[in-house]
């Protein structure tokens, strides 16, 4: 057994599975095992814990039950939501269409969206200001009249910038009623076409543990998030779609999920994932905010007044209470990664999904940081497990590992 320090700081990529979440699950792997779809009484026992699901789902985000899909996770949530909502779009009315997404999108949104413009939908990148934050204004500018739908995060998985997806959802909501206002006081010879309503989507994978996800408070159309970033198991998330939009299925086959999502349901993850929503009370999530908030806080400090050139890419006044992103000048964020690891310290690069690529993160380039500065990074991300001590553990230990690996940089040495 090894006696190394383990220290969990890479909450962003994945959480362990809360032990109430395991004891709501642990019936439907074995004695609960039935397919949710078939009509005998070992399926519909099993429809009842997903069933459940779904009402915890739906009270969690302030919508109807028959508004959730459960997908396989985010990134299946936000294909579908993407490329489902402009198949719609193109079975029901071809034309040209427009597409906005922040350039600080997960890669589950680019790249779907990077497939649709190959299709001839038009897309846009809407830029980020410097502390990584959209600015609703210059998002507002790039709406056009053929705009069909807006992504944009929640939060951003690398530097925890929260985006304001409440003042988003209303102005896009301003938006359509001021289309419809134009429309209707033209003559009816004049009108032409009903317009079409802008839809706004966010995946807020990074901000259910912290934040308020009404979907109708926030004015939002299609949600996606995931199961295994709030204590919940892997493999399971869900699509809230608003009643109404427009939305085609990806996969064909089964005719769950009211055709929108075909495949066997996976009934111990929905119960896992709707257990996980139902631990998220206000009060519960108010309280931890604010204790993860502290030692955040003493982390960022402690770094800053012992490790020299270390810079905070955070903004810590619009973002999660759980996120510290820094750039250590001189040591480079793959090696510190490792080289954290061997200390028993787990950290990231960034996204854990990108975690393999060797390019520098698009998110910080989008935020107007040095391409080699980005190089230099990495990613705190706490969790409602982690301690004071182990906070104080990592900062005595990060100063040597930048100081070790500094040395080895001839680059660093001339500074």
């Amino acid at each position: 057994m090894s006696s190394k320090t383990n220290i969990y700081l890479d909450h962003s990529a994945t959480t362990p599975v809360d032990a109430r979440v395991i004891a709501a699950m642990r019936p439907y792997f074995s004695r609960i095992f039935g397919n949710p779809s078939s009509i005998h009484s070992f399926g519909q026992a099993a429809l009842a814990g997903v069933d459940k699901a779904r009402e915890q789902a739906a009270a969690f985000l302030n919508c109807s039950q028959n508004e959730i899909i459960f997908t396989s996770g985010a990134t299946e949530s936000d294909n579908l939501a993407i490329k489902g909502f402009f198949k719609a779009l193109r079975e029901r009315e071809p034309g040209p269409r427009h597409l906005v997404v922040s350039a600080v999108e997960h890669d589950a949104v680019l790249e779907p969206a990077a497939e649709l413009k190959k299709e001839g939908v038009e897309v846009t990148r809407a830029p980020v200001k410097r502390n990584g934050v959209i600015d609703p204004e210059k998002l507002k500018s790039l709406i056009k009249d053929n705009t069909a739908l807006v992504s944009v995060m929640y939060v951003n998985s690398e530097t925890g910038a929260i985006m304001p997806i409440r003042e988003i959802g209303k102005m896009i909501g301003k938006i359509n009623e001021k289309r419809l206002r134009d429309w209707e006081k033209k003559s009816p010879a004049a009108r032409g076409d009903k317009p079409h309503p802008v839809y706004f989507h966010t995946d807020a994978t990074q901000a259910v543990n912290f934040f308020n996800c009404d979907v109708k408070w926030n004015y939002i159309d299609l949600l996606s998030l995931s199961g295994h970033k709030i204590y919940g198991p892997k493999g399971i998330g869900l699509l809230y779609k608003k009643d109404g939009v427009p939305l085609k299925a990806l996969q064909k086959g089964g005719h769950q999920e009211g055709d929108l999502r075909s495949g066997t349901l996976n009934a111990a993850g929905i119960v896992g994932l709707g257990a996980a929503l139902g631990l998220l009370d206000e009060k519960t999530r108010v309280a931890e905010n604010g204790r993860i908030a502290k030692l955040r806080d003493a982390l960022v400090t402690g770094i800053l007044k012992n490790v020299p050139d270390a810079l905070l890419n955070t903004d810590r006044e619009h973002a999660t209470p759980a996120h510290a992103h820094f750039s250590f000048l001189g040591a480079e964020g793959e090696a510190m990664l490792i080289a954290l690891d061997l200390e028993g310290i787990a950290v990231s690069t960034g996204s854990a999904c990108a975690s393999g690529s060797l390019k520098a993160s698009h998110v910080l380039r989008a935020m107007g940081i040095d391409e080699e500065i980005a190089h230099y990074s990495i990613r705190f991300s706490l969790g409602k497990y982690n301690t004071p001590s182990e906070i104080n553990a990592a900062i005595k230990k990060l100063p040597l590992v930048a100081a070790r690996l500094r040395k080895m940089n001839p680059l660093y040495r001339k500074r």
